[in-house]
């Protein structure tokens, strides 16, 4: 009886053992693009670590999909070929690749917006965070700014979280009476043409966590603003320096810091099917509001939006 139990408490410690060997701890970090939220979260997660014990141990090999699916694949390729200790995605379609391709390791994912849609919810090697953001209440601010018959939505065709948030939207949008007027695009280069094919046919533009189409914000933003169309975007981080009127959305380095807490506890032994899917706190919402983009384009902000809003943009500077 003795010695089983001694057998069943060195099984017990050994996942924290395959990482803290004192020697290092290689986290294969793998990020869709570069553009400031998920800069923001991978900023977190590095600094949220560097106050772990685990601090001197670990090795990052860290790579960069640049918006390209086929490169996140290659990367996941990488990975496991690096024989990585643990990896970590930032964003939908580096978790999916990195999931499909290996399954021995652990794989913490960060801000994933619907993890069921992405098919990461039920692998046992599997945990991260979520960053859905409350899309009912985004339009309900929209619908407060002007009538609105038809909304227009670019979208990434190729990200799961996109194609989520669209088919939400639309769903939400139809009981209010509302169209969703939407254009599919593949990568960034596309998104000014894709928002000028639309663009006379909306009352307002939405984009949602679309890392493809947060990456060419500015595009998407220039093109509203010239139609004098608002645009609400789900990202905040990106907005500032753009033509986004209003913004919803989390504060990611807080997000990239729930993420390296997940990571902590899963090099302390935790299991990732343990951890599952850790939503970000509604109380991490911002709200983003430019005066400026609203008197240039006609666009009255009603006072509880105002009231609500964390960073109010007026005569180029946050008030």
């Amino acid at each position: 009886m003795k010695k089983t139990l001694i057998v069943l408490m060195l099984f017990a410690i050994v996942p924290a053992i395959a990482f803290a060997d004192g020697n290092h701890i290689t986290i294969g970090l793998s990020k869709l693009m570069s553009h400031p939220a998920l800069d923001r979260i991978e900023e977190g997660i590095k600094d949220y670590l560097a106050t772990t014990g685990y601090r001197d141990q670990i090795k990052y090999n860290d790579q960069n999909a640049n918006g390209e699916l086929t490169q996140a694949a290659l990367i996941a390729q990488i990975f496991k070929d690096a024989d990585t200790n643990l990896n970590v995605a930032i964003a939908t379609p580096t978790a999916q690749a990195i999931s499909n391709l290996i399954q021995d390791k652990p794989l913490v994912y960060a801000t994933v917006t619907d993890p069921d849609a992405a098919g990461l919810s039920d692998l046992p090697y599997v945990c991260g965070t979520s960053d859905m953001v409350p899309i009912e209440s985004h339009l309900e601010i929209l619908m407060e700014l002007k009538p609105i018959k038809h909304l227009g939505i670019v979208y990434t065709s190729g990200e799961t979280n996109a194609v989520a948030v669209l088919e939400k939207m639309t769903a939400l949008a139809k009981e209010k009476g509302i169209e969703v007027i939407s254009a599919g695009v593949t990568n960034s280069s596309e998104v000014r043409v894709a928002a000028e094919s639309i663009i006379d046919r909306v009352d307002a533009m939405y984009v949602s966590t679309d890392n493809v189409v947060i990456s060419a914000i500015a595009s998407l933003s220039d093109v509203c603003f010239n139609h004098k169309v608002p645009l609400f975007s789900a990202d905040t981080t990106s907005s500032y320096d753009t033509d986004v009127l209003i913004a919803g959305g989390f504060d990611y380095y807080k997000s990239g810091i729930l993420t390296g807490e997940l990571i902590e506890k899963v090099l302390d032994g935790t299991k990732p099917e343990d951890i599952g899917v850790q939503y970000l706190s509604t109380e991490d919402l911002e709200i983003y509001v430019n005066l400026d983009v609203a008197e240039a384009i006609g666009i009255e902000i009603p006072e509880n939006v105002l009231s609500n809003a964390s960073i109010i943009i007026k005569d180029g500077s946050v008030l």
